[in-house]
């Protein structure tokens, strides 16, 4: 029978090592990582980064990070590149080649024809005595005392602290680059975050349904232009400029006050000074108003000039949360 208790305790132990190891990269950091930073910022070429086996993973990972925080990179198999891909590599570019033990078979052939070529090489291990640390011309000490796995076989916490030194050296050329999240947006337009960065308020108004009354106008024509616009608001426009708003909540308030709406015009009960927000603003700063606000419209006007009515429901159809 399966023990939970000892699922749990094991899962706990791991995540315990692995942070200690991470932990304890902080007293490996050294100038050779500041000059590594130093020398990709001011790189003319990409950065290649290599590896075997679940380093390669973790190479794989690393270049994603870079080229979507502005620094060209490129990811190259150690295997693949002693056998034709070698020819990727171009001047100028500079090299980081990850392995634990920096003493597998791939590495020894390929270090040295990485330094013939005059690429600065980068050497990521957890042996500062290998063959890769040796050869290197800077090395990140990626050192960890053990893997989490009972045998101390299983890549666990060397490919973990791997990555995270990979991550440090994201941030720190993120942070030199001044990347802002409008350049991040440039990277990412797909999905919910592209549009969380990119979308703006204009991109999602419908301009066939632009609900709009007169403030002389009466309420059952109001009525009317609410339904027919299935918005639940009607902006109140007088000489093209926005002066209210009125809202299907408004419409009940008043049936429940009043006994004879003859005679009512939008004018009585608009909200004057509605909340608005203009076409050019990002969508994700109106989702923000309106969890303010605790309202589900807004108003688009430039500069007064009525643009339309931007509900939650459009905002949230983009998959912006």
């Amino acid at each position: 029978m399966i023990n939970k208790v000892a699922i749990l305790a094991s899962a706990k132990k791991t995540l315990l090592s692995e942070s200690e190891s991470i932990a304890s990269l902080v007293n490996y950091l050294d100038d050779d990582f500041a000059s590594t930073v130093e020398i990709i910022y001011n790189a003319t070429g990409r950065v290649v980064v290599t590896g075997i086996g679940k380093s390669a993973i973790i190479a794989a990972k690393i270049v994603a990070s870079l080229n979507s925080t502005g620094t060209p990179a490129m990811f190259l198999h150690a295997a693949e590149a002693i056998h034709g891909d070698l020819g990727m590599v171009q001047p100028g570019d500079v090299v980081i080649c990850i392995s634990k033990s920096g003493n597998s078979p791939e590495i020894k052939v390929l270090a040295p024809l990485l330094k013939r070529y005059g690429n600065v090489l980068i050497g990521m291990t957890g042996n500062k005595n290998s063959f890769l640390a040796k050869e290197s011309d800077y090395v990140l000490n990626a050192y960890v005392e053990a893997e989490a796995d009972p045998n101390n076989l299983a890549p666990t916490n060397s490919t973990t602290a791997q990555l995270v030194l990979g991550d440090a050296l994201t941030v720190c050329l993120i942070e030199l680059r001044g990347f802002r999240s409008e350049d991040f947006a440039k990277y990412h337009p797909g999905g919910a975050l592209g549009k969380k960065l990119l979308l703006r308020v204009g991109d999602m108004l419908d301009g066939t349904h632009k609900p709009m009354v007169s403030p002389d106008c009466s309420i059952k024509k109001a009525i009317v232009e609410i339904s027919e616009k299935r918005l639940g608001v009607t902006a109140v426009i007088e000489n093209d400029k926005v002066v209210g708003i009125i809202t299907d909540g408004d419409i009940r308030r008043m049936l429940n006050d009043r006994d004879n709406i003859a005679g009512v015009t939008a004018a009585d009960i608009m909200t004057k000074s509605p909340k608005t927000i203009k076409s050019t603003d990002m969508a994700a700063d109106a989702l923000n108003t309106m969890e303010n606000y605790a309202i589900t419209q807004l108003v688009v006007a430039d500069d007064g000039e009525y643009k339309g009515i931007l509900h939650l429901h459009d905002i949230l159809k983009e998959g912006i949360v």
